[in-house]
């Protein structure tokens, strides 16, 4: 069968159009502008269908007349195309407005008391504060305090109990007496033995007060300090009020 060179055009542009599409939907959540600019144009309302079925009709060859159910078929692809491109870019617009709520929600955080998973937390007016768990009761237990290059700065011993969670907080006064100052981010490692030498699992989360809410990356982060964690890594949230 011959093919129609004026439609075969349509659907080249049409598929060069696609192409661009899904690579700007693929590429990040900041290209929706460029998507629906793409997609705009790509629609065909009644009478375009029925100005290209007439095209399509008038250029045939008489003796090799154009398939009327693929033609059919054809247009159909095209304007299923188009509903699912104005699909994404409606869950586009779902995702983005998601996202602002989440980030109001975080507000509603600023100035809380929380608990979250996690190792590392700032020293805020002059304390520090983590929990830690055991998996089995334990006969040494050691406490290290961590600096952001890595200098262990405090070393202590802890709660050898398995039962529930251990609380522990830090002045910010190191091990030769040196009192740190504020705003510094900070790591516990928690090593734990049985009375064979054998290492025990432990958990910690760190516990503080949060400073404020990061949207920049495309992801809602609430911080503590220079901390950033999710919401879905609170554990508790306290009111200091």
């Amino acid at each position: 069968m011959r093919r129609n060179p004026c439609l075969d055009l349509v659907f080249s542009q049409n598929a060069r159009a696609k192409a661009m599409t899904v690579s700007a939907l693929a590429s990040s959540t900041a290209s929706t502008t460029t998507t629906t600019t793409s997609s705009q144009g790509l629609g065909l309302d009644t009478s375009q269908f029925l100005q290209l079925m007439v095209e399509q009709l008038q250029n045939q060859n008489p003796t090799d007349p154009t398939d009327t159910t693929e033609f059919l078929n054809q247009m159909v692809q095209l304007s299923t195309y188009d509903q699912q491109v104005e699909n994404a870019n409606r869950l586009e617009t779902v995702v983005s407005s998601l996202d602002t709520m989440i980030a109001a929600n975080g507000l509603g955080y600023i100035g809380q008391s929380v608990s979250v998973l996690g190792d590392t937390t700032t020293l805020q007016d002059g304390s520090a504060q983590w929990n830690y768990a055991l998996e089995s009761d334990a006969t040494d237990v050691k406490i290290e305090i961590f600096d952001e290059d890595g200098n262990s700065v405090y070393t202590a011993d802890g709660e050898t109990e398995a039962d529930g969670s251990h609380e522990f907080k830090w002045d910010g006064v190191t091990d030769e007496g040196k009192q740190l100052d504020d705003g510094s981010t900070y790591r516990i490692e928690i090593t734990a033995t049985d009375q064979e030498g054998n290492d025990i699992e432990t958990s910690t989360s760190v516990t503080g007060k949060v400073t404020g809410v990061d949207a920049s990356s495309g992801q809602t982060y609430l911080t503590m300090g220079d901390v950033f964690f999710t919401l879905d890594q609170i554990i508790s949230v306290s009111s200091d009020s």
